[in-house]
């Protein structure tokens, strides 16, 4: 088995992504520490902004977009459709090997509904097969996934990026997952931490040192754990952490099981 590396880009880094040059370094150095790598993309902003633009309302429960039918065109539109184009065809120019999938490609996914309440919304299962994954990263292609994915009658689902982040990782024993999201990092004691284990997150929670959004994000990353993956990083810049001269830690925060790290530069 190759080891596999993921980065997940959240929809507000994706703008960054494809305009700031340091990303192109970026993917390099990422792209050879591991035999694979992945780039999974959201768009939650960009959803919003074009279902307004059609009359459409935005509406939530439990932090999760309600997806009816017509949501469910705009969401494969903007996700599967403009922003995957936007970030395979920058890789392409920038001189990669680049591929847009999503969950529905080759049968990688198979979504079960989440809740009555939010119309098409799905929770991920990964099918048997995804050898075919390991043949791109034999033939040098990084696949750039939305988050779109399918019920077992072929009804398009939203998923959420991070669900489907992962699940992907999970299926895949990834080794490293990378979320890029809008914290600086882990804190706690107010200061963020470079590395935090599992039982320092629990702890977190009961003494209400991590609250709101960042409780079920954590809670993701300690079961990315759980199901194999070696190690978790989160923050909002990761650049300094990939510099020649950085510190086993560099920036934001490396969730992991054991109070070692290393990390590849």
């Amino acid at each position: 088995m190759s080891t596999v590396g993921i980065l997940k880009l959240s929809g507000k880094a994706i703008e960054d992504f494809t305009s700031n040059p340091a990303w192109i370094d970026a993917v390099a150095k990422l792209k050879n520490q591991y035999e694979g790598f992945i780039i999974v993309h959201g768009a939650g902003n960009q959803i919003s902004e074009w279902s307004s633009a059609l009359g459409l309302t935005s509406q939530f429960y439990n932090g999760q977009r309600v997806t009816d039918e017509k949501v469910m065109n705009v969401v494969a539109a903007v996700q599967a459709g403009m922003i995957n184009g936007k970030l395979v065809s920058y890789l392409c120019s920038s001189g990669f090997n680049a591929a847009g999938l999503t969950g529905i490609d080759n049968n990688l996914f198979i979504a079960d509904y989440a809740e009555k309440e939010l119309g098409f919304v799905g929770l991920p299962k990964a099918q048997p097969n995804i050898k075919w994954l390991h043949q791109l990263f034999s033939s040098d292609v990084i696949p750039v996934f939305s988050s779109l994915c399918r019920d077992a009658e072929g009804n398009l689902m939203n998923v959420n990026a991070d669900v489907f982040t992962n699940a992907l990782a999970s299926a895949l024993k990834a080794e490293t997952v990378f979320f890029i999201s809008d914290v600086d990092g882990v804190k706690l004691e107010g200061e963020t931490q470079s590395h935090i284990k599992e039982q320092q997150i629990r702890k977190g929670i009961e003494e209400k040192q991590i609250t709101g959004g960042m409780i079920p994000k954590l809670e993701s990353c300690v079961s990315l754990l759980q199901s194999g993956v070696a190690k978790v990083w989160i923050g909002n810049n990761i650049f300094p952490m990939l510099a020649a001269d950085a510190s086993p830690y560099g920036g934001g925060t490396w969730i992991i099981k054991n109070s070692e790290l290393r990390v590849k530069n």
